[in-house]
């Protein structure tokens, strides 16, 4: 998943941002709908608004019902307990939206197990949705490395993971466990995805002159 507006992936993308880019590019129709499925958001009286997310890919396109999806949460204030509920009553676009909008919508760990449930599929989509900063600051050091490897797995671009950096800088279990994987496709001669390597690197930095023989568990 590209992060971009249309998405309503990345950290910039804050509802204002989000708002501004829909307006633009939304037809007439579809930003009528939109501010009407908004107002009924920030009401937040009852759950009708709840419908809004659903129709929202009908409403505004493939193209844009991500961003739009993620802007009705984020005018909804969804707490924890609801993001699970449209999470798992939700379709995989709207389980997206769900995950691209937890950075602004929950501060601590509460919605963990929804980024944990996204890493166990095989959708690539969920999968990058699932990587974004909600999981970099949220999500336990094995969960994440397993998360990185799974993308080396699936064809998911380490670009999708959101603080690859600051998390994976030094880190010599990553580093270990991507040896590893790139071993054994080596010996199955099996092509090596070139990501593993970038990610090998930035692992291996700083601990190995700092650690030159030996590596921590």
């Amino acid at each position: 998943m590209t992060h971009s507006p249309a998405t309503g992936t990345g950290p910039e993308f804050t509802p204002d941002v989000l708002r501004d880019h829909l307006d633009s590019h939304l037809h007439p129709a579809a930003r009528a709908w939109l501010r009407q499925a908004l107002d009924e958001a920030t009401a937040n009286s009852g759950s009708g608004w709840e419908l809004r997310v659903a129709e929202a890919g009908r409403r505004c396109g493939s193209r844009h019902a991500d961003a739009a999806r993620v802007l009705i949460l984020y005018a909804a204030h969804a707490d924890p307990a609801t993001l699970a509920r449209l999470y798992h009553q939700g379709s995989a676009a709207e389980r997206r939206a769900v995950l691209c909008a937890l950075p602004h919508l929950v501060p601590g760990p509460d919605a963990i197990p929804l980024v944990e449930d996204a890493l166990r599929t095989n959708d690539t989509r969920l999968l990058a949705a699932a990587l974004g900063p909600y999981a970099a600051r949220h999500l336990d050091a094995h969960s994440w490395r397993h998360a990185v490897l799974k993308c080396l797995f699936t064809g998911v671009p380490v670009d999708a993971v959101a603080g690859l950096a600051a998390r994976g800088r030094g880190d010599a279990e990553l580093a270990r466990m991507l040896a590893d994987y790139a071993a054994e496709r080596t010996a199955a001669d099996r092509p090596v995805p070139a990501d593993l390597y970038r990610v090998l690197d930035l692992a291996a930095e700083d601990f190995e002159a700092d650690h030159p023989h030996g590596k921590e568990s």
